[in-house]
């Protein structure tokens, strides 16, 4: 396709809902960090190299004693503000643009933690009491 030479209507989502099933043993606050593993089920946010970040809960799902699959968290997209790391691996002003990485079902990092943490989404400003994160 040929680059424009005229204004466009360009679809878009804002801060959409998606449903995907919870793993095993499983419970996922509203309001925290949703991740999917390598089963492809989702599940609370933490650290580790192999989850993938796609939004927030939008309620608690809690499938602590059920199987996996059996039942859905309902997840948003968008940007949403996050608790921001402590100390050395604090997000700044200066990390906007860049990724945030997952800590815990609510905090993000500046830094992967020495290759132990995935990707959260992308820092879009920063707040004395917390971090903006668009999701990916």
């Amino acid at each position: 396709m040929a680059a424009l030479t005229q204004d466009r209507q360009t679809p878009r989502r804002i801060s959409v809902d998606f449903e995907f099933p919870v793993a095993a043993a499983t419970k996922i606050y509203g309001g925290s960090i949703v991740c999917i593993n390598t089963s492809g089920l989702a599940t609370k946010g933490a650290t580790s190299t192999t989850l993938k970040a796609v939004g927030v809960a939008d309620a608690s799902a809690d499938n602590s004693a059920g199987a996996a699959s059996a039942i859905r968290v309902k997840v948003r997209r968008g940007c949403f503000k996050l608790a921001n790391s402590g100390s050395t691996d604090q997000i700044t002003l200066a990390d906007i643009g860049a990724d945030a990485y997952i800590v815990d079902d609510q905090t993000v990092a500046k830094t992967s933690g020495s290759s132990t943490r995935s990707v959260a989404g992308v820092i879009r400003d920063v707040e004395s009491d917390g971090v903006w994160i668009e999701f990916k």
